[in-house]
């Protein structure tokens, strides 16, 4: 009887003491460039890659990197943080694919931060598709970050392609970010540009801001499209550059009337100039697209409204040396 009991005592000591897939998922993780994916991802044992890391993860948890280094393309499933946080550069350098797909078909309330990391398609030719892809979730938050060189061609080639499949999508936020060179193309042919936001059919509102943030030297700049269908897309460009985009700089699309998705535009405070097209609304009287406080200026067409859109301005702007204006920008009644 006292051996059986003793035996009982140890078995249940090592039921406590065995390590569990959950135990095994640290809240925070690290990656350096000389690293590798077989540590257990800790501060002393580093991982080399995101992918290496995110497995040893827990959802909601942190992967910060602790020195310079490439980290490799990754596919978020879950609730997570990919941080740089200042060590220098933290890069994801891809050919032919994503940088950071984000779809957490399995998980509508997942949050995904990616925050001063620098994401590049690689040099001509490499054909990247997006700098992040986000397919489903919650929120995408993008902090700090460089996102250039994709160039996929249609319906890729974007710095941000933000087209949810799931009703389950809510908001997007850009925050003191560049994207750059995305896109390809010339004059009115060009695919891809610097960010997209893009509901269909059984999608939830989407609410977006881009603040404090560069969208340079694009195919297009921003643009809000509700042409597949959706609920709404309501986007506040604040305090930011839209500039020397290839075509667009900004624009609130929906084409469909059968869709019927309100997409409303508001640029505040920010400097739009040197674009093919400085503002665009087109399509149906749900395209709406406003500007205030704000610089058009330098575009070959200053603003352009196509069809029922509207667009307005607050008569608080500066606009001028445009070379033309296409259909009507009127005014907003004082408050």
């Amino acid at each position: 009887m006292r051996v059986s009991g003793i035996i009982l005592a140890l078995a249940c000591a090592a039921t406590f003491l065995a390590p569990t897939a959950a135990s095994a998922q640290a809240t925070r993780t690290w990656i350096s460039g000389v690293g590798d994916d077989v540590n257990p991802c800790s501060r002393t044992a580093p991982c080399k890659t995101f992918p290496g890391a995110i497995a040893k993860t827990a959802a909601g948890g942190e992967i910060d990197t602790l020195d310079p280094g490439g980290f490799g393309a990754v596919t978020v499933v879950k609730a997570i943080t990919l941080a740089d946080e200042g060590v220098g550069e933290g890069g994801i350098l891809v050919a032919g694919t994503n940088g950071v797909t984000v779809n957490c078909s399995t998980d509508p309330n997942c949050v995904v931060v990616v925050r001063g990391l620098q994401i590049d398609g690689g040099p001509i030719g490499s054909n990247s598709l997006n700098g992040i892809k986000f397919i489903a979730g919650r929120a995408l938050i993008v902090q700090n970050c460089v996102i250039r060189n994709f160039t996929g061609g249609s319906p890729n080639g974007y710095g941000i392609n933000f087209a949810p499949s799931s009703g389950t999508a809510e908001s997007l936020v850009i925050d003191n970010t560049t994207i750059q060179a995305n896109g390809t193309g010339s004059v009115g042919a060009g695919t891809g540009g610097g960010v997209l936001i893009q509901t269909q059919a059984g999608t939830a509102t989407v609410n977006a801001s881009i603040d404090n943030s560069v969208i340079t030297t694009n195919n297009a700049g921003v643009r809000a499209d509700g042409t597949l269908g959706g609920t709404a897309i309501n986007v506040a460009i604040t305090r930011s550059e839209v500039t020397n985009n290839v075509n667009g700089g900004v624009a609130s699309v929906n084409v469909n009337a059968a869709g019927a998705v309100p997409v409303t535009v508001s640029v505040d405070h920010s400097q739009v100039s040197g674009n093919n097209v400085g503002i665009n609304a087109n399509g149906f009287s749900n395209a709406i697209l406003r500007i205030g406080n704000s610089q058009l200026f330098e575009n070959t067409t200053g603003f352009k409204q196509v069809g029922a859109s509207v667009m307005t301005s607050f008569g608080n702007n500066n606009i001028s040396d445009n070379g033309a204006g296409t259909g009507t920008l009127g005014s907003m009644p004082a408050s």
